[in-house]
């Protein structure tokens, strides 16, 4: 059985264009696919990244460009700068951590939590945001404060995963075979592999 994990961060506008694509392609290739959030900006630092704020002017202009493109070919609504944004991932984070241990599939939670940010202007850091995320898609709220620790070891661990497998940006997939597709406009290519074509 094929195996993907996704790396990505809970405030990148990359990750909320992906909908519900990655989990989508996983079932229709009987995949398993593991939802890995990390600390973005550290895994810039830590692979040569810059963050939005300090690119130079003609790829901050690029990156607005590109954002309402996607948008409009992913057919999701996106305010590309939305209210609550740079904001923590942290809190997000540890609860999509903690909701994937209960053994369910978080990949709608992962959207949610996303849209949440690029599409709804919410602060994907607070408590209620989170909860209400965690209950729309089917999800005890009270995971928000559920094995925090556990949840935080995880995150951090996900960092040094991510940097040891090859990851720089956000979302990230890797297939078991140690194929690696960066980027929500990637997912065509991370299909076609699965199915033998490229």
């Amino acid at each position: 059985m094929p195996h993907i994990d996704c790396y990505f961060a809970t405030m990148s506008p990359y990750t909320y264009l992906c909908g519900l694509r990655p989990a989508d392609i996983a079932r229709k290739h009987g995949a398993t696919i593991i939802y890995k959030p990390l600390d973005i900006m550290a895994l810039f630092a830590r692979t040569g990244g810059v963050p939005p704020k300090d690119r130079h002017p003609n790829r901050q202009a690029y990156r607005l460009q590109d954002l309402e493109r996607r948008a409009k070919v992913a057919g999701l609504p996106l305010n590309v700068k939305p209210a609550f944004w740079p904001t923590n991932p942290a809190p997000s984070s540890f609860a999509i951590i903690a909701a994937q241990n209960t053994g369910a599939d978080v990949g709608g939670l992962v959207h949610a939590i996303t849209r949440a940010c690029w599409a709804e202007d919410r602060d994907i850091s607070q408590d209620d945001v989170i909860r209400d995320c965690l209950k729309a898609e089917g999800f005890d709220p009270a995971l928000v404060d559920r094995d925090m620790m556990t949840s935080a070891d995880t995150y951090a661990q996900n960092l040094e995963h991510a940097v040891l497998a090859g990851a720089f940006g956000a979302p990230f997939f890797i297939t078991d075979t140690d194929a690696r597709f960066w980027g929500e406009d990637r997912l065509t290519d991370l299909d076609l592999h699965l199915s033998g074509k490229i």
